[in-house]
């Protein structure tokens, strides 16, 4: 290899031999000459250059087989720094840094390994071509512009302040990614492949040219990216946050609000919207006018009128995060933002010098307000958003309140029409989100409690709803007067503020939170006697107070389910046809764990201690990306269907769905110990029928259940079918079946309660050779008890989802199977149990 760097012979006399020269001949030797030392000292740096990096590339079998190498090449006073720039052999060129000294300008230049020899050919080119009548000789526009060729360092890439580069390999920092555009693919396949924690999307800055993506890691790692990827421009801190808008241009903040507004491409009246059920919300903000219409204002009682009552403007800064998500980066870029939902409002809490609700009617009264914007625009689809709790009032059994939710939600409330005019499963289904609430704003650290001392509020309990809790990445404190602060939560943990269902009984109560999003974070003084919370670790949504504060910050769990209610509204733009259901399993089953929360769940092989965990963070943070498109590494299984429980005859089951998963066999064998996921998702909506004792068995709350299995390892089709179902079975004793397989993040025992069940295998594919059959069968419910037939033959619905993912994102795994993915059909077969 290293024959090809040797340097040439030069022959100066190409120079002189030139026609047409003017000046002295003299002259014109010294100029040939010049150049070609000038060639021959680029050719040797360059192949020092390339023997460094080469020298220098970790052994690391997570890094591609071809990848790329980084130089510094030291460009003359007034070259244009895009001089090297050739995209077409994937050579281009990043940060750029001015010497005010000399005038140089040094650009960081990435080339594919690929790609070498172009520059190599660009030298010899310059040395060894013919030369041209104007006596410069080929390339010289180039290979003149060069001063120097040096081993890249991180610091070259690194434009903020020199001081703010970590120095330490282990050094954990939050990066701003600076990213060609057409690149953050690789970026992110890269960050994937490294275990590198990336910010949610809304955090991204969007640029003509650039992304700035942030991600959370260490100096080491970023390294390795370095070498994973050609996508990296440059280096930052991810630095934007909302302290900035409130602090630092408070008295600007109508200008930046106003090229927002510009930039966004507003929708028109049929799209699917949020419908927040809050405080009302002022309309006048520039960010929500053009998409919440006057007839779209809404309260319980017209004397309360139908603008935000709030001192801080909670239903307003509910409704700009459920309409744009957090708007730091927002803000910031130059990027077109186009909406595809809408809001509507119903003020359901009374303002000030109106008598409270009882609390005994929130059911009732959740119920009507549902129906008041249903009843304004009937056709359109909408997810209601809610962040309103019974303060203090946990939700470990079903209430009133919790259980009119689920009513609402599989279109069994008043008005929804009797049974003689609606089937069961063609009912108008709808989905909430709601939050999981907030803990108490402690300020003196030494009373701080554990999050599990503090349950999920009423009515967040609901079986059917969609509840989401806070988790938290900020931990970069800029607000004035506590730089030496420090943040409450670590990255990629529980927020401060959300609360959790430890405490309730694991077999009778759901599993809530389902999911978690951004709810801020909490500062600490140096002390550790003092906790507040600050504009820099909360989000930034619209205020409701337009003239003097139209940005403010926001938190806590209605930030985190104004967020989810955005996402769920995105999804049901994207896919009309997608039932409720079905939403609510995309986002639940594009949850990822962040490493933190995989760390936890990692540190025991115990299930119980798993549930626990589960019910402080539930399946994750879900990603938009993820549910609306599968990446060529995960297959995606999507099925809607309808299934009748149980008889009429003797009130037994009825019918169990069997699917066959696509995966080919020799596909399997060749991955062989290559580890893979395969992660399920089923969801439905059951009626309740809370009281009695259905507060201690869920069978008796449930219309109906529904369950999910997988064969086991070694098992046949054929002993999966008798294992699961008694009908497949011969009369006589139940056989001993194969042992529940281990792989399983939460096992069976985590499926009691809710609508919604969840789980994640992982193990080696070919552990999944011959194992390819998955059913969805169903458990008792009140249905299959009551008296009346017509009840028992009720017909009902569910969604069910189901991903194979290679734990390499290098492997793809879509291709050899692409033929056999579509939407499944359910094979029925009698059930008994």
């Amino acid at each position: 290899m290293a024959s090809r760097y040797n340097l040439p012979h030069i022959d100066i006399s190409v120079f002189s031999e030139a026609k047409d020269y003017a000046g002295d001949p003299a002259n014109m030797k010294k100029a040939a000459r010049d150049r070609a030392e000038h060639g021959r000292k680029l050719q040797a740096e360059l192949l020092a250059a390339w023997a460094s990096s080469d020298q220098a590339r970790p052994d690391d079998d997570r890094l591609p087989a071809t990848a790329g190498t980084r130089i510094e090449v030291e460009l003359r006073r007034g070259t244009d720094p895009e001089v090297l720039n050739l995209k077409k052999q994937g050579i281009r060129a990043g940060a750029s840094k001015y010497n005010a000294t000399n005038g140089n300008r040094t650009i960081v230049l990435y080339v594919p390994d690929e790609a070498r020899p172009v520059l190599d050919a660009i030298l010899d080119d310059y040395l060894h071509g013919p030369l041209p009548k104007s006596g410069n000789p080929p390339k010289s526009g180039k290979v003149e512009a060069i001063e120097e060729i040096r081993q890249f360092r991180l610091a070259a890439a690194w434009t903020d302040a020199e001081d703010a580069l970590p120095s330490e390999p282990q050094d954990v920092i939050w990066w701003g990614l600076w990213c060609y555009r057409d690149m953050v693919a690789d970026v992110e396949a890269a960050c994937e492949s490294l275990d590198v924690q990336v910010a949610a999307a809304d955090r991204r800055l969007l640029f003509p040219e650039i992304v700035v993506v942030p991600v959370y890691t260490t100096r080491a790692a970023i390294e390795l990216m370095l070498y994973a990827t050609g996508g990296i421009a440059e280096l930052r801190r991810a630095s934007d946050n909302p302290a900035f808008f409130e602090e630092e241009v408070a008295g600007d903040q109508h200008e930046w609000l106003e090229d927002l507004a510009e930039r966004v491409v507003w929708p028109g009246a049929n799209v699917p919207s949020v419908c927040v059920l809050d405080t009302g919300v002022n309309r006048g903000n520039a960010l929500i006018e053009p998409v919440l219409a006057a007839d779209d204002l809404h309260a319980l009682r017209d004397e309360w009128g139908a603008d935000d009552h709030h001192r801080f403007g909670h239903g307003t800064g509910m409704a700009g995060l459920a309409l744009h998500g957090d708007l730091t980066a927002a803000l910031a870029d130059t990027e077109q933002r186009t909406l595809r939902h809408r809001l509507e409002s119903v003020k359901i809490l009374p303002p000030d010098g109106f008598d409270p609700s009882d609390p005994k009617s929130y059911g009732v009264l959740t119920q009507a307000a549902v129906a008041m914007p249903e009843l304004q625009a009937p056709d359109r689809a909408r997810v209601f958003c809610m962040a309103v709790s019974n303060r203090d009032v946990t939700g470990a059994t079903a209430s009133t309140w919790s259980a009119a939710i689920d009513q609402a939600a599989v279109g069994r409330m008043i008005g929804d029409g009797d049974d003689a005019d609606v089937k069961e499963a063609d009912r108008r289904k709808r989905l909430f989100v709601l939050s999981a609430g907030n803990t108490p704003p402690e300020q003196d650290y030494a009373v701080l409690q554990s999050q599990d001392d503090f349950p999920i509020e009423d009515p967040a309990q609901s079986w059917n709803a969609l509840t989401v809790g806070g988790c938290t990445d900020l931990v970069d404190i800029h607000d004035d007067g506590f730089e030496d602060w420090t943040a409450l939560a670590s990255v990629g943990t529980l927020s401060p503020h959300s609360r959790t269902s430890g405490a309730w009984r694991q077999g009778v109560a759901p599993i809530k939170p389902e999911l978690v999003m951004e709810a801020g974070n909490r500062a600490v003084n140096p002390g550790q006697t003092e906790c507040l919370s600050m504009g820099s670790l909360s989000l930034l949504t619209s205020g409701s107070d337009v003239g003097t504060a139209p940005l403010v910050s926001f938190d806590g769990t209605s930030a985190a389910a104004a967020q989810a209610a955005r996402m769920a509204a995105q999804i049901q733009a994207q896919y009309p046809e997608y039932w409720p259901e079905t939403i609510r399993a995309m986002m639940v089953h594009s949850a990822q764990w962040t490493p933190a929360m995989l760390a936890e769940l990692n540190s025991t092989q115990s299930k119980r201690a798993r549930y626990a965990m589960v019910r402080r963070f539930g399946y994750g943070v879900p990603s938009l990306e993820r549910a609306l498109a599968s990446a060529n590494n995960h297959v995606a299984l999507f099925a809607q269907a309808k299934i009748q429980p149980f008889k009429r005859e003797e009130r037994k089951f009825n019918k169990c769905h069997y699917y066959s998963l696509p995966l080919p066999p020799d596909m399997l064998e060749t991955l062989n110990n290559e580890q893979v996921e395969m992660k399920v998702t089923l969801s439905y909506f059951i009626d309740p029928n809370p009281g009695l004792s259905a507060n201690v068995d869920p069978q008796r709350y449930q219309s109906y259940g529904l369950r999910f299995d997988y064969q086991r390892r070694r098992e046949t089709a054929t002993r999966f079918k008798q294992r699961v179902n008694a009908a497949e079975r011969a009369k006589g004793p139940r056989p001993k079946f194969e042992s529940a397989d281990p792989n399983w993040m939460l096992g069976d025992d985590s499926i009691s309660a809710g609508s919604l069940h969840c789980d994640v295998w992982t193990g080696p594919a070919i552990d999944l050779l011959d194992r390819d059959t998955l059913c969805v069968k169903p458990v008792n419910g009140w249905w299959r008890l009551r008296s009346s037939l017509d009840v028992c033959n009720r017909e009902a619905r569910y969604a069910l989802i189901v991903t194979l993912r290679v734990i390499n994102p290098t492997i793809d795994i879509y291709t050899p199977i692409r033929t056999s993915i579509g939407l499944p059909l359910p094979v029925e077969i009698d059930i008994e149990t």
